[in-house]
């Protein structure tokens, strides 16, 4: 009797082998060797973009941490509709634009007026470069750092600037000042051929970029009421929640390893990889010397440490890496972060001397980090001449600043950018959205 309960396992059993075998005669899977590069760098793109975005979150609990509570909403609703505004316009303009390819409206200085299109589906028919990546990684890839440029602004014009002419500058910003700049060098425009401009993933592109746009709405709009009295004092309006503004701090920390390691742009060999690994390493201790840098600085100074100083002072020294985080040695990028550190600190005194209210320290971080880490890239990349980066440094800031200033002074004319003193003292939350974030705790 047992035996015949075990004849039906028996003959499961010999089926086993067969099974394998006819495994063993289907159609070999392996992709060929000229699509697995493809394939590995579309998939880096995809998770280092997946990163970048969560850059995000970072920038809205750093600005919902470091404004009023009043406040909070306000920053929170800018920052995802200035992502969804980027998202729209890098697709409808911005990503041709910026790589043109062979299709120059003006040769290396204007790029292509047309929206993005990606491969079929399964790539069927389509005329691919299988060697590279796909179209649809590298633009979900691009358009974060679009958007990275956007969030830069929204931080420095908080407590007193309107909702909408903040979202049509974003428009303008997403869709044509950054991608047209942006285009000079990583599109291979003139800065590339002529200038030899390096910038490995944006110390000037992306993040002076965001600096002199929030720089000219600095000027233009105005410092918050009472910040600073007739006879030069300077009021401090203290962060609503220092623990979301560590938590935005730590989350862009984050991300900035996707921002860094993804701009490799290949993932096809060996080198590729370890060079990513070496970006991710050198990313990491350039933000650590930012935040030592700027805990030692405050405590010489003010004989207490800030701690606002060393969260600002850790991205500073995220942004001086980024022009090149892989060429310097562990050292080198811990120092050169370091020097970012200790500009935010003399930085942000300085601005306030000449009544440049900037609510989270932006300017400092993004503008003044960022010249510093695209002059930075002679010390340890021997391609880089200073001339080639000054100029580059110059000729993107002028631009800019200059149109940044125009649409900003068109908006404050046509349909005014700043609420009213009455709105200001209430709180944008109430005034101009009729919600708070802390509805039982709101205070001024």
């Amino acid at each position: 009797m047992q035996i015949k309960k075990l004849l039906p396992l028996a003959a499961a059993a010999a089926l086993v082998p067969a099974v394998g075998f006819a495994q063993d005669a289907a159609v070999d899977m392996t992709p060929p060797n000229e699509e697995i590069g493809y394939i590995f760098t579309t998939f880096m793109f995809l998770v280092t973009g997946f990163l970048v975005m969560w850059m995000g979150a970072g920038f809205s609990m750093l600005e919902a941490g470091l404004v009023r509570s009043k406040n909070v909403t306000m920053q929170l609703l800018k920052n995802i509709a200035l992502f969804s505004i980027a998202a729209l316009m890098y697709y409808l303009v911005g990503y041709n634009l910026m790589y043109p390819g062979d299709g120059w409206t003006i040769t290396n200085v204007l790029g292509a007026f047309s929206a993005t299109t990606l491969e079929p589906v399964g790539v069927a028919g389509a005329d691919t470069d299988l060697t590279y990546a796909s179209v649809g990684s590298d633009f979900f890839f691009q358009l974060m750092f679009c958007a990275t440029t956007a969030s830069i602004v929204s931080g420095t014009l908080a407590e007193r600037i309107k909702l909408w002419p903040f979202l049509i500058f974003t428009v303008v910003l997403t869709g044509l000042i950054y991608p047209i700049q942006a285009s000079w060098k990583w599109g291979g425009g003139f800065l590339d051929a002529n200038f030899g401009f390096l910038d490995f993933a944006g110390s000037t592109v992306v993040h002076s970029v965001g600096g002199w746009a929030a720089l000219a709405g600095a000027l233009v709009l105005g410092p918050r009421i009472g910040k600073y009295t007739k006879d030069g004092r300077v009021n401090a309006f203290p962060g609503s929640n220092l623990t979301l503004a560590t938590l935005g701090t730590f989350i862009l920390w984050l991300g900035w390893f996707g921002f860094n390691g993804g701009s490799q742009l290949y993932m096809d060999t060996a080198g590729n990889v370890a060079d990513i690994s070496r970006i991710f390493a050198n990313t990491n201790t350039g933000a650590a010397g930012g935040a030592i840098a700027a805990l030692i600085a405050t405590q010489l100074l003010y004989k207490k440490v800030d701690l606002t100083m060393v969260l600002n002072g850790a991205l500073a020294g995220l942004v001086s890496v980024t022009a090149e985080p892989l060429t310097p040695s562990l050292g080198a990028a811990t120092l050169i972060g370091a020097v970012g550190g200790v500009l935010v600190v003399f930085v942000v005194p300085m601005l306030d001397k000449l009544k440049i209210d900037d609510v989270v320290g932006a300017i400092p971080v993004h503008l003044f980090a960022g010249i510093w880490g695209t002059i930075a890239v002679v010390l340890t990349n021997p391609d880089a001449t200073l001339g080639g980066q000054l100029i580059s440094i110059v000729i993107v800031g002028a631009f800019v600043f200059t149109v940044s200033l125009v649409i900003w002074l068109a908006l404050k004319a046509f349909m005014g950018i700043r609420v009213s003193e009455e709105d200001e003292v209430m709180g944008l939350d109430r005034s101009e959205l009729g919600m708070e974030a802390y509805p039982e705790f709101t205070n001024s």
